[in-house]
């Protein structure tokens, strides 16, 4: 669902993007997107451009899923939001992007800690060093 909704939300897009955004190793995405061709919800085209590299577009049949999906979460978060005033919200999202951030340091850099002391960390906290290390450098 996180593959489809991200798909529609930036396509057309590739799946190395989709890992980056939605913090996904690249394995999970390959699986996904390979479950999506098969249900028959995606096509993957040749980027104009560079004809290697493959973007990732919904269908009209993932269109319309991608649509329900995306209205009901909408009113999922809002029942959700309304607990809470603009003022609580802004506040709050805040501290969970702090915290996101923090928790992405902490797992990257055990990742490290672990390679430098010969072991092989997992496939989703490779994915996290390769993320720590884009944002060192912006």
């Amino acid at each position: 669902m996180r593959v489809l909704l991200n798909i529609g939300s930036y396509m057309p897009i590739k799946s190395a993007d989709i890992a980056y955004q939605s913090r996904l190793d690249s394995y999970t995405i390959s699986r996904a997107v390979t479950k999506l061709k098969s249900k028959k919800l995606i096509e993957v085209q040749a980027d104009p451009v560079n004809k290697n590299i493959k973007n990732l577009l919904l269908n009209k049949q993932g269109q319309a899923l991608y649509k329900k999906l995306t209205q009901a979460l909408d009113l999922r978060s809002q029942e959700l939001e309304n607990v809470l005033t603009a003022e609580e919200q802004q506040k709050f999202y805040s501290m969970l992007e702090k915290i996101e951030d923090k928790a992405e340091q902490f797992l990257a850099e055990q990742a490290l800690e672990l390679i430098k002391q010969g072991n092989e960390p997992p496939a989703d906290q490779k994915e996290l060093i390769r993320w720590y290390k884009k944002g060192l450098e912006q």
